[in-house]
């Protein structure tokens, strides 16, 4: 339980659900009670007044003594069917609140899980995978709520059930009791067993269900690939055998499953056998009546569930702690990138890097090397190197993605590090390497930023990006879908949009990270004659492997593994005849042979 002492503030919270819900057991296991009570009364009844009518046989008092015998049972009948209904309205109740507090608590487990995901930094989605990440919100935090639900609902039944149970047949009987609920114990280890094994089976299902959905997605979507190579045969034989897999794992589940019920079944017969059995040794003996057989029959099958449930219950547990564990290990884990001052003030956008040192903490990728250069507020600087050279790591620093282990980073004369996140990363633009759009409309992409921007400012983005043209082919126009990450769009309209969407929110510090690699030449100098314009007053970081893009930046350093070997301007630069030159000339010449094809 000590994995789930993270629930307790959510029980606190909604502790007027748990107190009006074990409230509502109580009440409805009494009324679950009293039928067997009126069992018991209705066959002592039946027993004193059948003797009693043949005693009277031939007289006129037979008929009056049939209808006050008939009158009693009936009477005790409705009372029956009262207790039935008014069981199961309190029995309604009781799930109206211990279940409802449950989805309660799921739901603000779900939202402080999500909310302490997005104060993360980027390292640490570098380090899990995305479908760990969903499972601890999704499959763990469900498993969790069993437990917080069902677990508690059930386990406070039980509880109460027995305490107001047991002592009130150890009244009547105590031997009868004992005998009757020997077979209960071993009802509840054995389903606690076989629910283990129900349970682990089932994960066994789903992993292999997962990894046989996987492979169908990933043959449907490289069908193309498939029939190039003409390897329909061997992928179809590759998906016979996962299927044979879940085949063999749901059928072993299967047998297990079929053993679960008849268990159930054999070990209530079991217990209502040797209740019949001793409580006939009992009557004879004088001690109980026949009506206490019938209810002492009633009660060990009203004991039956809840006992049944133990196990489960057991097991519920044993999962949700498991759950919750994982999930503590992700709460637990802090954000290291923090601000020490929280200054927010408006950018001006002079950037200055120091002697900057930089190595992956998760992969121990040495990136930048004592780099060290100064942007002028509404300058730009273009960053060119080939891949591996540390341009992107660039980026990331200066929005501060991950804070670095050498040097400082001046903005505005002040270290980046003592700047309020969110205002910071709010007056920069930024372009990432990987385009990425969400499932939504092209407007909505652009206005990423501030859903409720103006439609001309949308507009104004859209021709910045030298994408109108484009958006006003298409049927809906800015209304188009864009599809999973835009699958839509072709890649040099989706790194058009995620411009547009940069430049949307009038950034003061703009980041272009490799944003015009999917697109041609002609396209890229639209767009770049596009951003000459938006650029001015604006500091601007042009990042890219195409010496093509640097052309309008007021100064270039040229990285190589880290460290910056060359710096100056286009004409400086190419006067030198050194790195920035022959990237220049190899890039020229492969253009030329392109044009020429």
């Amino acid at each position: 339980m000590k994995d789930l002492a993270h629930i307790n503030k959510y029980l606190i919270k909604y502790k007027h659900y748990l107190i009006l819900g074990t409230l509502f057991i109580v009440v409805a296991n009494f009324f679950s009670i009293m039928p067997a009570v009126f069992v018991r009364h209705s066959f002592n009844l039946l027993q004193r007044n059948y003797d009693m009518y043949n005693l009277l046989s031939g007289f006129e008092l037979q008929t009056l003594t049939y209808e006050l015998f008939a009158a009693a049972i009936l009477i005790i009948g409705v009372l029956i069917l009262a207790s039935a209904v008014l069981r199961g309205v309190f029995m309604f109740f009781m799930r109206q609140t211990i279940i409802v507090m449950s989805r309660h608590v799921e739901y603000d487990l779900k939202n402080e899980v999500y909310e302490h995901y997005q104060t993360l930094p980027l390292s640490f989605y570098r380090k899990n995978n995305t479908g760990d990440l969903m499972n601890r919100i999704s499959e763990d935090v469900s498993k969790v709520r069993m437990y917080v639900g069902p677990a508690i609902m059930y386990g406070i039944t039980l509880l109460t059930l027995f305490l107001m149970v047991i002592p009130f047949m150890f009244s009547i009987n105590a031997k009868l009791t004992l005998y009757s609920l020997i077979p209960l114990p071993l009802l509840s280890l054995s389903i606690y067993f076989v629910n283990n094994i129900i349970n682990r089976r089932s994960e066994e299902i789903q992993r292999s269900l997962s990894g046989l959905s996987t492979f169908v997605q990933e043959a449907f979507s490289g069908m193309r690939v498939i029939k190039a190579f003409v390897r329909e045969e061997d992928i179809a034989a590759d998906f016979e055998r996962e299927s044979n897999d879940y085949k063999k794992k749901s059928l072993k589940l299967t047998f297990v499953q079929a053993l679960f019920f008849p268990l159930i079944v054999g070990l209530i017969g079991l217990s209502v056998i040797l209740t019949i059995y001793i409580g006939s040794i009992e009557v004879f003996n004088g001690t109980i009546s026949t009506g206490n057989i019938a209810e002492f029959i009633i009660y060990v099958n009203m004991l039956t569930w809840p006992v049944t449930s133990l196990g489960w219950i057991t097991s519920i547990i044993q999962r949700a702690a498991a759950s919750q564990k994982r999930i503590n290990e992700f709460l637990e884990t802090k954000n290291d990138i923090v601000s020490r001052e929280n200054i927010v003030r408006e950018l001006k956008g002079h950037i200055v890097f120091d002697k900057v040192s930089f190595t992956y903490p998760d992969s121990g990728i040495i990136a930048l090397r004592e780099v060290s250069f100064e942007v002028a507020p509404g300058e730009s600087i273009a960053v060119i190197g080939t891949t591996g050279s540390g341009k992107s790591t660039i980026a990331n620093l200066i929005c501060r993605m991950y804070d670095i282990t050498g040097g400082k980073i001046l903005v505005d004369h002040s270290e980046i590090h003592e700047y309020d996140l969110s205002s910071l990363r709010a007056q920069i633009g930024y372009v990432p390497q990987d385009v990425f759009l969400f499932s939504d409309t092209i407007r909505n992409n652009i206005a990423f930023a501030n859903h409720d921007m103006a439609e001309n400012d949308v507009l104004k983005a859209a021709e910045d990006a030298d994408l109108l043209e484009n958006v006003n082919d298409f049927p809906n126009g800015f209304d188009t879908k864009v599809g999973e990450r835009g699958i839509t769009l072709s890649g040099g309209q989706k790194q058009r949009v995620s411009i547009a969407r940069a430049i949307a929110r009038e950034p003061r510090i703009l980041i272009l990270d490799d944003a015009l690699s999917a697109v041609d030449t002609k396209t890229e100098n639209s767009i770049l004659n596009a951003l000459a314009k938006i650029m001015k007053g604006k500091t601007s970081v042009i990042i890219s492997h195409r010496v093509s893009s640097a052309k309008l930046a007021d100064k270039i350093i040229v990285l190589d593994d880290g460290v910056i070997v060359e710096q100056g301007t286009n004409e400086s630069l190419l006067a030198v005849n050194g790195v920035y030159k022959a990237l220049y000339d190899k890039q020229l010449q492969a253009e030329e042979e392109l044009y020429n094809s």
